[in-house]
């Protein structure tokens, strides 16, 4: 985790916010949330009426509230009653992630209040994404969740996580413990779309563990004001022939103060990663540390970050590479500033004006097709897009 403007990371007061149990009903249909909660969850890329999806899980507050599957070859439980199930997943629950790295783990693992546990079959071909939501509703409401993905042999799985708090929410604090297994032969891409409230916390911890010939593949997208997140995912591919791949889309509006970076360690034969981050600020600071570290050969590792500064605010990138041996290949390329003025009057002699050709420019910047992405959750993010320039321009 970067340690950089330490002191001017907004500090978490963890009696501030009520972690004591809000139980919330129990949904048989997503359409049954309101209106505003749906639009809410559509701008988490999540899909009420779970059309192309495999099942769905919703957590409000502190409880589950909704769990479903529809397709054999994958279990979709809340982690409570997973624990209850597999005797406590010893082989799983809190292996990847140490429960005493610091002050939110320690609570996380604490009192836990629920989160979702997702598990292929060995070899099954979940074609339609899984989706799930941690959802706050309620000011000053602190969640802790767990969330366990394990992706068995030769499986694969697409699940989109949207994060958001209700619309009449403002200040709020996320914990989130993730761990993901994926072994031998399994695929993962997993989608993270965060909406949050203008004055809400988000301390996620997040480690992933792929087996040989594994696949895991990250998108993250935060488009929305937040007062701060702070969240540096780590995978190790720790079999031969895995592959690790993460790409980021941070927006920092005025007021937000983003931390958020990539860990990838090479640590098996022919290994390969590569991290690609796309930054914007219109005023706030985003601080964006990535890392590849390759402890064996041959193993290879590409960290690209790009930032756009649209008006006053800070991107600070910090590329890191680590070779611990001979034959690791580790590159890296960085570059952070404003629009090009030329750019701008090249598309204006085209007929736009100014504020049209910015908006070009900008939209091309967070062209996410290169994620692979559902077109039900592409059109989203577009409409998330839509929303987001009205604020920077």
């Amino acid at each position: 985790m970067s340690q950089l403007n330490e002191s001017e990371t907004p500090r978490v007061d963890l009696g501030r916010y009520s972690f004591d149990q809000q139980e919330q009903p129990a949904l048989k249909d997503l359409r049954q949330l309101s209106e505003a909660d749906r639009k809410q969850l559509l701008m988490a890329g999540v899909d009420t009426s779970e059309a192309q999806r495999s099942g769905s899980y919703l957590h409000v507050n502190h409880s589950k509230v909704h769990c479903s599957s529809c397709q054999k070859g994958v279990e979709i439980l809340d982690i409570k009653e997973a624990l209850d199930k597999y005797d406590g997943l010893p082989e799983y629950y809190w292996q990847a992630v140490d429960k005493d790295k610091d002050e939110f783990t320690r609570a996380a693992a604490e009192k836990v209040h629920g989160g979702y546990f997702i598990r292929t079959e060995k070899g099954a071909k979940i074609t339609d994404p899984v989706q799930s939501c941690l959802f706050i509703k309620g000011e000053n409401v602190g969640q802790n969740v767990h969330n366990i993905i394990i992706v068995e042999e030769d499986s694969e799985l697409h699940v989109i996580t949207g994060c958001t708090t209700s619309a009449d929410v403002t200040s709020a604090l996320h914990l989130g413990i993730s761990e993901i297994y994926i072994k031998k032969g399994g695929k993962l891409t997993f989608t993270m779309v965060h909406n949050w409230g203008s004055e809400v916390m988000v301390r996620p911890r997040t480690v992933a563990i792929v087996q040989e010939d594994g696949v895991f593949a990250s998108n993250y997208i935060l488009l929305r004001p937040v007062r701060s997140v702070q969240s540096f995912p780590a995978v190790f591919l720790n079999g031969e022939r895995a592959v690790a791949s993460f790409n980021s889309i941070l927006v920092a509006p005025k007021g937000s103060y983003i931390d958020s970076g990539n860990k990838i360690v090479l640590n098996a034969p022919d290994t390969r990663g590569e991290i690609i981050s796309r930054t914007i600020t219109t005023g706030g600071t985003i601080i964006a540390p990535g890392i590849i570290e390759g402890n064996t050969a041959p193993a290879k590792g590409h960290l690209e970050c790009k930032g756009l500064v649209l008006s006053e605010g800070i991107i600070h990138a910090i590329p890191e590479l680590k070779a611990t041996v001979p034959g690791v290949e580790l590159s890296h390329e960085a570059a952070v500033g404003k629009i090009a003025q030329e750019e701008i009057e090249y598309l204006m002699a085209r007929g736009l004006d100014e504020e049209q050709a910015t908006s070009t420019i900008v939209r091309g910047f967070m062209n996410v097709d290169i994620m692979g992405l559902p077109a039900e959750l592409q059109a989203s993010i577009e409409e998330i897009i839509d929303e987001t320039e009205k604020d920077m321009f």
